[in-house]
């Protein structure tokens, strides 16, 4: 999920130094979507791990 996110960082990035401003904004919104899902991804099996039995 982070490697998504850095991609679209990169293209929104790219497009935005081109000129393409809407690209670049979408670009940037779905990084950030990404991004928020990978937190909560991350705090979720954070959370699941500490409260897992250990047999």
């Amino acid at each position: 999920m982070l490697r998504w996110t850095l991609s679209f960082i990169v293209i929104a990035v790219i497009a935005g130094v081109l000129g393409f401003g809407g690209i670049a904004g979408a670009a940037a919104g779905i990084a950030k979507i990404c991004f928020y899902i990978f937190l909560v991804l991350f705090i979720l099996s954070l959370l699941f791990k500490g409260t897992a039995k250990v047999q």
